[in-house]
């Protein structure tokens, strides 16, 4: 599976672990940035690189981070088809993918910590093991994907 992935300068730490993380777990990673911690990429552009690589199928999903989660979550679903969903803990991520069949994990890097990483890694295995439930759930998905063709 391929996950692109990429964050701020706030959430490069966190985003530099995972990366690590996926690659030593088998998946294929496409690092969009930012660079290092000290590049001031901000995260609309991170966010929207990150959405337009899963809506365009250059990636099975995608992982963005930035200092709360919040700004880049956002600019990743400006992209049509993309459904982020900021969690913050694995349950609230098996229920993004099993009810909203979200296609981006959106995470927050700040503060950076051995604590926040292991619970990152945590929260994103029960991400990527979680499937769409379907069933009635669809047709909230597509309640979604109406609303951004009448855009």
């Amino acid at each position: 599976m391929k996950i692109a992935i990429g964050s701020d300068h706030a959430g490069y730490e966190l985003k530099a672990h995972l990366a690590a993380w996926l690659e030593k777990n088998g998946y294929e990673v496409h690092d969009l940035g930012t660079g290092d911690a000290e590049a001031r990429a901000g995260s609309p552009e991170c966010g929207e690189a990150v959405g337009g690589e899963v809506a365009e199928g250059k990636a099975d999903k995608g992982i963005v981070v930035c200092g709360s989660g919040i700004g880049i979550s956002i600019a990743a679903n400006k992209v049509n088809g993309i459904r982020a969903a900021l969690v913050h803990d694995p349950e609230s991520a098996i229920m993004s993918r099993r009810h909203n069949d979200a296609n981006v994990l959106a995470l927050s890097g700040r503060p950076f910590s051995r604590e926040k990483a292991e619970n990152a890694e945590k929260t994103a295995k029960a991400w990527l093991e979680t499937a769409f439930d379907g069933g009635r759930h669809a047709v909230r998905v597509q309640m979604l994907s109406d609303i951004e063709k009448r855009q």
